[in-house]
């Protein structure tokens, strides 16, 4: 069965109707509170605009951080409903609760085109209970705010990959719908994964080999070539036997990646040189070393200029390029340009009509930090893991859940 959409619901007609829509809101705050990338916010808006102007009474429902056992004033929405109000252009309320009498009360009172931004779902314990129950309860009390005629539109593609109450359990109680984020990130990983143009390359960084492997062994079955970068190629120089200092190290996947080496010898290609330091600081002495001369007493935080060419060669005639995960520490200068200069490659490659997708996380914040533009790349995803659990092969339920 095929997905129902938000062009669907509208077509059913929405005005005067309860809409819950689940977004995907999680923006990266600095330590004054302030929003430091409003990227999913815009992201959010098209869907969230659509159903005002159709006179639905939205309710958006979402989380931010990661509060433990209850409320918690440093992840308030608050924010981030002042920044969705300006990128709307009309107000957003902010409920002071979940579920609660706030969030009821200001839900009744809704009138058409109204938006209403529930307090961090995550302050309800239940949002994310292994317990299909409690799931199951809070996922009521979220459908009595829209009404027995309401509707739910999944539009929160970060959390597509988690079975929790806002995300799973309300389309299980309500006529349900794909926000257009969510069909958008659905279409493009489709096409990655079925209809790819060649050569595909793929470009992987992170910290952790572990984090990564079952995404590593799937794409390297399909791509023409896999660059490795990122504190995780660490690992795999030291499979190579080469010495690697203080380097983020997983000395328990040493042997996996000597096994990933061996069967991808002719894919998997790893950093020549990288750029280290004495410590892990934004004011460390940088140096350039070649891969297997990384001295004891050193570690590696970004690939080099070496490294930067050599990826640039492989991705000039990528037809498809999917990126996930920097290739170094970018939050700190002196080890940004080998991110940068992969993604410029990438940017390149999408200039001469190639397909790009960036697969969020901190690969899509450090576009935007890196004051690359969005539109060099033919897509930016707002979800990392569940872009990378899609790829895997892995069955989203907050997708399945849709289709029937």
């Amino acid at each position: 069965m095929a997905i129902k959409t938000l062009e669907d619901l509208l077509q059913e007609g929405v005005s005067g109707r309860g809409v819950l829509v689940r977004s995907d809101l999680n923006v990266p705050l600095d330590e004054q509170g302030a929003i430091t990338d409003p990227g999913r916010i815009i992201a959010s808006v098209p869907t969230l605009k659509a159903l005002s102007d159709a006179g639905a009474k939205v309710v958006v429902t979402a989380h931010l951080g990661r509060p433990k056992g209850g409320p918690d004033p440093k992840f308030s929405l608050a924010p981030v409903a002042a920044a969705l109000g300006e990128q709307l252009g009309r107000h957003v309320q902010l409920a002071g609760d979940v579920v609660g009498t706030d969030a009821l009360a200001r839900a009744e009172g809704l009138t058409d085109g109204d938006v209403l931004l529930l307090e961090n779902i995550r302050f309800d314990t239940r949002e994310t209970s292994k317990d299909d129950a409690e799931r199951g309860k809070l996922a009521k009390a979220l459908v009595e705010l829209v009404g027995d005629d309401g509707a739910f539109v999944s539009d929160g593609f970060g959390v597509v990959h988690r079975k929790q109450a806002s995300v799973y359990d309300v389309a299980t109680l309500l006529p349900h719908y794909a926000g257009t984020l969510v069909a958008a990130e659905v279409k493009v990983l489709e096409q990655l994964t079925s209809s790819t143009d060649r050569p595909y390359a793929v470009v992987l960084g992170g910290s952790k080999v572990s984090d990564k492997l079952a995404v590593i062994e799937s794409l390297a079955q399909r791509a023409d070539s896999l660059l490795i970068g990122g504190g995780m190629c660490f690992t795999f120089l030291a499979a190579q036997g080469f010495s690697v200092g203080s380097s983020l190290l997983e000395e328990s996947m040493v042997d996996t990646c000597r096994t990933l080496l061996d069967t991808y010898a002719d894919v998997l290609h790893l950093p020549v040189d990288v750029v280290v330091a004495d410590k892990f600081a934004a004011d460390a002495t940088a140096e350039v070393v070649a891969a297997d001369r990384i001295p004891d007493d050193r570690m590696g935080l970004d690939i080099g200029p070496g490294t930067v060419q050599r990826f640039t060669t492989l991705l000039s005639n990528a037809r498809t390029v999917f990126w996930n995960g920097p290739m170094g520490v970018f939050e700190f200068a002196s080890f940004a340009a080998g991110t940068k200069g992969v993604a410029e490659a990438i940017i390149a490659a999408t200039g001469k009509g190639g397909f790009s997708v960036v697969g969020g996380g901190d690969s899509a914040a450090a576009v935007r930090q890196l004051g690359l533009p969005d539109d060099g790349f033919s897509h930016i995803s707002t979800g990392g893991g569940a872009s990378l659990e899609y790829l895997e092969g892995k069955k989203l339920p907050g997708l399945e859940v849709l289709e029937s």
